[in-house]
């Protein structure tokens, strides 16, 4: 029987489908204590079990992005607020290339501020 969050992956609509596996992979492979778990109804990822990103899709512009829950303490120009007080998101074009080292780069931010809590 598949999880909610193994669902999640497989109802999606290409090319929504493939992004977000390709960083489902790229989260998982990007440090051993990075881990997937199903909360709050969507796909989060953890740091030692402290939550430290998601996936989901932009309502308006219909794309993936990857939201980091300490973002408001992470400053690269590749993420954005929007309406958000605390999360800061990274938007993903499934058309084009995923940005891999960008995105290496704001994993690696993100866990230097989960650790700093721990």
């Amino acid at each position: 029987m598949l999880t909610k969050l193994d669902e999640f992956y497989l109802q999606q609509d290409e090319p929504l489908k493939s992004a977000f596996l390709a960083l489902r992979d790229l989260i998982l492979a990007h440090d051993p204590d990075i881990t997937n778990a199903w909360k709050f109804n969507m796909p989060f990822f953890l740091y030692k079990n402290k939550m430290f990103c998601y996936l989901w899709t932009h309502t308006k512009l219909q794309q993936p992005f990857i939201g980091f829950s300490e973002g408001k303490l992470i400053n690269h120009p590749n993420l954005t607020f929007e309406n958000r007080s605390r999360i800061k998101i990274m938007i993903i074009n499934p058309q084009k290339e995923l940005p891999v080292d960008t995105i290496r780069q704001v994993l690696d931010m993100a866990i230097n501020l989960v650790k700093k809590d721990m």
